[in-house]
């Protein structure tokens, strides 16, 4: 079957795991984010903050990762799949730790494509940090910056999510996948 495979995506604190946990609460297929996942296991590892101490290799880890939810995706039975995050981001955020895109994250990209790609604005009034969340509100601006450029990059049309009611951007989201 075949199915249209949709990012939400966007800077730390936007609103992202909320909106896919409400998309699944009303009955969307959704696949979640990894970045915490790995961080965790790194932490485990005695590696505080793998993404500081070694972008490369933490980006390999999300890429291996988000190319697994990809195929995930692509074996569920269902119309339409909501993913936290896509391929992209992990270049997105190499660009903005000013670290060389290997080819191979690039062919990823390319040879894994989305349907839709829904990009969350930074949203200062619900920015907060945490253990595994700790880029400021000014970090947040460049990232958002770094994942619309590299969506486009590979020719992906962006829709910004308005900000507003969880219910309210779930309802946006649904009513614009194309």
């Amino acid at each position: 079957m075949t199915n249209k495979k949709i990012v939400i995506t966007g800077g730390p604190s936007t609103g992202k795991t909320t909106i896919i946990k409400h998309l699944e609460s009303i009955g969307e297929k959704c696949l979640h984010e990894i970045s915490r996942q790995v961080t965790l296991e790194a932490q485990e590892q005695g590696v505080e903050q793998l993404f500081l101490e070694d972008p490369t290799l933490f980006s390999k880890k999300l890429l291996e990762g988000r190319v697994q939810q990809f195929i995930e995706a692509q074996e569920l039975i269902s119309s339409r799949i909501f993913l936290d995050r896509g391929i992209p981001d992990v270049l997105a955020y190499m660009n903005y730790a000013n670290e060389i895109n290997p080819p191979s994250f690039v062919e990823a990209c390319k040879k894994h494509k989305y349907d839709t790609i829904f990009l969350l604005p930074p949203w200062e009034d619900i920015h907060e940090t945490d253990n595994e969340r700790y880029e400021s509100f000014d970090q947040a601006l460049q990232i958002h910056h770094h994942l619309y450029e590299t969506y486009t990059s590979f020719g992906y049309d962006c829709i910004e999510v308005p900000f507003g009611k969880v219910d309210d951007r779930s309802n946006f989201i649904i009513e614009n996948v194309l």
